[in-house]
């Protein structure tokens, strides 16, 4: 049985989001958590809160155990990119993108 868990609009481009989501492809649910408690990035403290969701929505939906459950997919993808523009020399502007991500973890019982 899979469940997933969606994390929108985090204010953090997806190409830094990626390469923690990588880190737990394939691993069990509980040895995830573990590896992202120990990633000195920002982006894993959003990736263990969405991993902490779909293993409570795999528990209460589906009435899974944590210990059986693996994480089957994990995924950054880009979400909104926010356009404001500074002001440069001469009277010109300069264009500034605040990027930001959608995380989708989606947990099996295998």
């Amino acid at each position: 049985m899979e469940t997933q868990a969606i994390t929108k609009n985090i204010p953090m481009s997806a190409q830094k989001m990626r390469e923690v989501v990588r880190q737990i492809q394939g691993l069990p649910a509980q040895k995830a958590q573990a590896v992202l408690s120990m990633v000195p990035r920002k982006s894993a403290r959003y990736v263990a809160k969405t991993l902490k969701s779909a293993i409570a929505n795999a528990e209460n939906n589906h009435s899974a155990k944590a210990q059986n459950l693996v994480v089957q997919e994990a995924v950054a993808q880009t979400g909104l990119t926010y356009k404001r523009f500074s002001p440069k020399a001469r009277g010109s502007a300069g264009p500034i993108l605040k990027r930001r991500c959608h995380v989708r973890i989606v947990v099996s019982d295998e």
